[in-house]
């Protein structure tokens, strides 16, 4: 079969879907990915794997209606030159416009992957419910005929039911994220003292930057030699980002170690003791949370959908109010006052990603459920967590 992937970034292709198209590859179907940028590292890699590159064009992040034509004629273009057999779209863009371009010119059977609700239905956007109405609706229109979406927790499940995006007669199947490879995130030993912390995200206010930030003040003002880190770029074009001049403030009041962005992670995770993300944002699965786990580090993050999904509260990690900055701290004191506790947690961590989150097992659900795969499987079950297991109405 011909198989058509929307994304709205090239890199994704790799970093997110690299494995799930490989696996297609295995499988004998033929692969077209699509992305509005052309990185000539990820094109090199796709094209290493036997893929056929695609450039859709397409504003990520704008709002004017004319591109987003722009972005539909491309797609539809797409599937009358390729006429594809499957179609499977991922962010918000893809999912909408290449939703509506697969019904209206294309015969191919089309999967969604929602891997997150986003902004739009966060409570920061409550005062702008004109575009979430608008959102909505386009979301009901761009998965109206899709043979299944998939949602990576059960938050966006009940939201996308009562927001009217999905009707009582969709299939919507629950999948653990997007998976983690857990041979790349290998398990690590704990370091050496001193005591480190680690948050990796978009520098903006909504990720909780501000509570890590002032947990880190709260800690540091009694135990100096605790390291907070902090991997990210400025955000200067986000309405709720923080600029390199902050950075630079938290840094001389020597409550963050600033690291630069970097697309190799695990020796960051590995020097640090656990995983720090209080975001109030509206995640999805946070795949942060996952690379944490694999490596074998508890993760300290709010109870909010998406962040509390993989995390069993006291196990293999805290869950902290959301824009609580003692209540972090908190959490904070208690691994490094109880090494017992992070040597525990961190082991169940490992065990966690290991059980529930391995991309092999969530690539063989998705590709069993839009029967691309030849031989079946038998039905993935996570006992450990019993909130993820696969949620499907027919």
């Amino acid at each position: 079969m011909k198989v058509v992937i929307l994304s709205s970034l090239s890199w994704s292709l790799i970093n997110f879907r690299g494995a799930l198209i490989a696996r297609m590859i295995e499988e004998g179907h033929e692969v077209v990915a699509c992305a509005p940028d052309e990185e000539p590292e990820v094109l090199a890699r796709l094209a290493d794997m036997g893929v056929r590159f695609c450039r859709t064009p397409m504003a990520r992040a704008g709002t004017n209606p004319l591109h987003d034509a722009r972005t539909l004629f491309h797609y539809r273009r797409l599937m009358r030159t390729e006429r594809p057999d499957v179609v499977v779209a991922y962010t918000q863009k893809p999912i909408i416009y290449g939703g509506l371009a697969a019904r209206l010119w294309s015969r191919a059977r089309y999967f969604a992957i929602m891997s997150g609700l986003g902004y739009v239905f966060s409570e920061e956007a409550d005062s702008r419910r004109w575009l979430r109405t608008i959102v909505s609706r386009l979301y009901r229109t761009g998965i109206a005929r899709a043979r299944c979406i998939f949602v990576f927790n059960g938050d966006d499940h009940r939201l996308m039911r009562d927001s009217g995006i999905v009707s009582a007669g969709q299939r919507v199947v629950q999948v653990p994220g997007s998976g983690i490879d857990v041979r790349h995130f290998a398990e690590q030993a704990l370091p050496p003292s001193p005591f480190t912390f680690l948050m990796t995200g978009r520098l903006m206010r909504d990720k909780g930057v501000g509570e890590y930030v002032e947990a880190a003040r709260i800690i540091r003002a009694r135990r100096p030699d605790v390291r907070f880190l902090l991997l990210t770029r400025p955000e200067t074009e986000n309405p709720t980002g923080y600029t390199a001049a902050d950075l630079e403030q938290w840094r001389e009041a020597g409550l963050i170690e600033f690291l630069p962005e970097t697309r190799d992670v695990r020796p960051f995770i590995a020097s640090a003791h656990a995983f720090v993300l209080p975001s109030f944002y509206r995640e999805g699965l946070p795949r942060t949370i996952l690379e944490a786990l694999a490596t074998g580090r508890p993760v300290i993050t709010t109870d909010m959908p998406g962040c509390r999904e993989p995390i069993r509260d006291g196990v293999n990690g805290l869950l902290v109010p959301p824009r609580d900055g003692p209540a972090l701290a908190a959490a904070m004191e208690r691994l490094i006052t109880d090494p017992l506790r992070l040597t525990a947690m961190a082991k169940a961590a490992r065990q966690t990603a290991v059980d529930i989150y391995d991309v092999d097992k969530v690539n063989a659900m998705l590709l069993d459920v839009m029967q691309l795969r030849g031989t079946a499987i038998p039905t993935f079950v996570a006992a450990p967590l019993p909130a993820l297991l696969v949620a499907e109405r027919a």
